[in-house]
Formats: structure tokens, C-alpha cells, sequence
């Protein structure tokens, strides 16, 4: 397997290079030369295995030949063993017919589990394979950052800064991050929002001196290792649903693309996926996009739903590519067109592409309170506000007539996460899991910086000698 670049003008790389790479050189976005195959049966297959063994299965392609079966498999298999439930992405069923996919049973409570506890071994393994280090750099808009440091703290070769923007998080999901007291990690509360965290992160990586200097890496999904990983549990929920006899259809919160792009991935390997919904709350570029054809910016507003709070949809380059044809030259030229000018009308074919694929919505934070209140009084359990965006676009936005198959809601986060919007939402404060119990008495480690790329850097720099 090699990658490309989504611009076109870098060096094509095998997936080594591109784990530890992460954006690649001309600014753009890592993905296969080509997506392997999954056949029939291989997906009957699947029903017989544990996760871990369907997550070998499934990414043995991407890896190859930079890691063989055997190297993969005890990354797998020690990955999820981190994992509290035995099914690792477990589903229930609610009353009103949708499947809830529940990502959160990882060690940090989050969806970002599946893919990062992975990733951090990767990591590991490729460094002490060729004997060298590397310098994490990562923006999170809430659950990331924790998830990336439960990955990477203490692993040799490895030093994390991840930048969250000051005040716009839960105190939980600061927490999270900022009471890890190991010598590997770094975090930063930058004065600004989640894109402006991500444009600093791209900025750094951009300084081809600096990048090769600190040997910088990403943890943000613009890593396609991110997003192979994530392809996996839309392979074994597609399965436990019916696969490969019926299709499937997902909605998924989405902030960053990376998690709806999994499921587009996953669907051009083979699995039967009809629909994929793109679900947003009123941060809402990706479906306004998809409603009038033009990518357009506007302000960042914070909601209950931290993690969706974006207007700049990194993995959203990633689709543009493939619905552009591969065109990288061409895609360049687009995306440097929406930085300058903070919009961008989609080609015709593009947008056609986008609507023959997904389907797109967004949800009012009085839409979401609703939805979680509803499934508190109904099935009489709590969920967090991610999946209630989800949940609300799937049942108000489902197609006349009803779906036509299984539909399934990526539950993205504990809602313990969460409290003081679900706790206003039902009058219920959700049970503290055993992960957050003790984030309170914890001392903070965290270094609050502006938003100025110069000074980012120096603390890059320091921090990493």
C-alpha cells in the first residue's frame, strides 16, 4: 500500500512514513493509492470474531508492507484489551427503532479511544523500529486531547503538546488532560477557538525546518491512520446489523469529517452502507454545504456539543479529493481559494457526488436538549449531547416513508462527560464512571499561551529538550 497527497505534490509514501508524517509536506491530506476489498465472505467471516481480530483483518491492507500480520495483531489485541466492555463497540437498541453504536468504553470515555489507543502503540512500535523519536503535536476540541494522551503518556520516543482552546471545553475534558502528570506531555490553553488551535498545529507543520528539526507528528485525524482505525467499527456494526444481506445506513456527529469519513472508507472497501448523515449542530459549514453547494466560514459559537464546535472540517479535504476525481493540483488550488477567501462553491460534480453519498443535517441546542430528554423519559437512559445531535437529525430528517434499513447513531461520548447539559436536560446528573471520579482532587499541568504561532513554537522547542 502507498499514499498520496490530496495536493498532489508530495512524495508518495508507504504507511510508515505516512503514521509518522501525518500532513504531508505540500499541506495536504495522506490517503491510499487504492482502498482494499472486502468480499462477502470476508464479512461473514467477521460475525465469528472478536474486534480485535476483525481490526487486524481490516487493516492488515493499509499497514502492508511496513507492518506484517504478525506485528499487527498484538497491537490490536493489547489496544482493546484497554477496552471495559467485551464487545469493545458495543450496540443497544432504543425504542424508537434506531441502534445506538456506543464508542465510549474506552479508557477516556470517548469515541476516540478506538482509533487512538491504537495509534499510540503504532507509534511506538515504528519508532523503536527505527530507533528514533518523534514530537506529537495535536488541537483538540474536547475529547481528542485526552484520548491522544491516555495513548502516548509514558511510551518511549514520544513527546505530546496538545493545544485545547482556553474556556471552550468541559472542565472534565480539561481535566482529563491537564491532571496527566507524566514528563511526556505537554498541554496548552491557547486563547482562541478550536480552529485557530488546528490552523497553529498546521502552521507548525508547515515550517519544514522546524517539522524536520522537532520531528513533528499528528494526532489529529488529519493521520490517516486515525481514520483507517475508525473504518473498523463500521465493519462490525454493518455485520452484527446484517451485513452482508442488508445494508445499513449511519448517522454520525461530526465536527472534524474524520468519523463520517471512516464510514465513506469502510463503504468504498465494500461494506453495505446506503446513507451516511452528516450531523451538526448549528456550527453547522457542513450542512449548509451540503444544502447550497458553498463551503462557507462564519463564527465559531460555542454549544453543549464542544466537540462539533468547528468551521474548518479538516477530513472534509479528503472527500473533496476523491469527489474531485484525484485531482490534486486541482484541490490545492480550491482549498488555498477557501483560506483566502473563506468560501468556496463546490463543482458541480462535486456537489452531486457529496448528495448521491450523505445526507446532511444540523440541530438547535433546544433540538438537542429535547432528544436527550425524550430518550431519558422513553428507554429511560442518559446520553450525551454528540449523540443527541445525531439521534435529533436522524429522526427528523429520516426519509419519507421512513429508513429503509437499520439505522445506527454513532454514540460518541459517556455522558458523565457531559454532566451540566444533561443533568439541565432531565434533571438527572449522570453517574461520575470510575475515570472521572477522582479528576477533581487531581493538580492541573497546563501552560496558557496566545494565539501566536512565534510562541508556540518556542514552547515546542522547549519542551521537547
Amino acid at each position: 500500500m502507498h499514499y498520496l497527497s490530496t495536493r498532489g505534490d508530495a512524495p508518495v509514501l508507504d504507511f510508515g512514513d505516512v503514521l509518522l508524517e501525518g500532513l504531508a509536506a505540500d499541506g495536504g491530506l495522506y490517503v491510499p493509492r487504492e482502498f482494499p476489498a472486502l468480499s462477502v465472505s470476508d464479512l461473514r467471516d467477521f460475525a465469528g470474531l472478536e474486534y480485535h481480530e476483525v481490526a487486524t483483518r481490516v487493516l492488515a491492507p493499509f499497514v502492508a508492507p511496513s507492518l506484517s500480520v504478525d506485528d499487527l495483531a498484538p497491537l490490536t489485541q493489547d489496544a482493546y484489551s484497554t477496552f471495559t466492555h467485551s464487545d469493545v463497540v458495543p450496540l443497544s437498541a432504543l425504542t424508537g427503532g434506531e441502534h445506538l453504536v456506543e464508542l465510549f468504553w474506552g479508557p477516556t470515555l470517548s469515541f476516540k479511544d478506538v482509533a487512538l489507543q491504537l495509534l499510540g502503540r503504532l507509534f511506538e512500535h515504528e519508532l523503536a523500529r527505527r530507533g528514533s523519536f518523534m514530537t506529537v503535536v495535536g488541537a483538540t476540541s474536547g475529547d481528542t486531547g485526552s484520548a491522544a494522551i491516555e495513548a502516548c503518556r509514558d511510551r518511549a520516543g514520544i513527546e505530546l503538546v496538545m493545544l485545547h482552546p482556553a474556556g471552550r471545553v468541559t472542565e472534565i475534558q480539561r481535566r482529563q488532560m491537564t491532571t496527566v502528570d507524566s514528563p511526556n506531555i505537554h498541554n496548552v490553553a491557547v486563547d482562541g477557538t478550536f480552529d485557530d488551535c488546528q490552523d497553529l498545529v498546521k502552521a507548525l507543520f508547515a515550517d519544514r525546518p522546524f517539522r524536520e528539526r522537532m520531528r513533528l507528528g499528528a494526532v489529529n485525524s488529519i493521520n490517516w491512520a486515525r481514520v483507517a482505525a475508525q473504518t473498523v467499527y463500521y465493519v462490525t456494526t454493518a455485520v452484527r446489523l446484517g451485513a452482508p444481506e442488508q445494508a445499513v445506513s449511519f448517522c454520525v456527529p461530526t465536527g472534524n469529517f474524520g468519523n463520517v469519513l471512516a464510514g465513506d472508507v469502510a463503504r468504498r472497501m465494500g461494506v453495505p452502507i446506503d446513507r451516511l448523515v452528516v450531523a451538526t449542530n448549528h456550527n453547522d459549514i457542513l450542512a449548509r454545504t451540503y444544502r447550497t453547494g458553498e463551503m462557507a466560514m462564519s463564527e465559531v459559537r460555542p454549544s453543549t456539543s464542544p466537540a462539533m464546535d468547528i468551521q474548518v472540517s479538516s477530513n472534509f479535504e479528503r472527500l473533496l479529493f476523491e469527489l474531485g476525481d484525484r485531482r490534486g493540483a486541482a484541490l490545492a488550488a480550491d482549498m488555498a481559494r477557501f483560506r483566502a477567501e473563506n468560501s468556496l462553491a463546490l463543482a458541480p460534480e462535486a456537489l452531486a457526488g457529496l448528495r448521491a453519498g450523505f445526507d446532511a443535517g444540523s440541530a438547535s441546542e433546544d433540538e438537542v436538549s429535547a432528544t436527550i430528554a425524550a430518550v431519558n423519559e422513553i428507554d429511560e437512559r442518559l446520553i450525551d449531547p454528540h449523540t443527541a445531535v445525531a439521534l435529533t437529525v436522524a429522526r427528523r430528517d429520516a426519509p419519507a416513508g421512513g429508513w429503509t434499513t437499520p439505522v445506527a447513531v454513532m454514540s460518541t461520548a459517556h455522558p458523565a462527560k457531559f454532566g451540566e447539559a444533561v443533568l439541565e436536560a432531565t434533571g438527572r446528573q449522570p453517574e461520575l464512571a470510575p475515570p472521572l471520579a477522582s479528576l477533581a482532587n487531581r493538580d492541573e499541568h497546563v501552560t496558557a499561551l496566545p494565539n501566536d504561532l512565534a510562541t508556540l513554537r518556542d514552547f515546542v522547542r522547549s519542551a521537547v529538550q
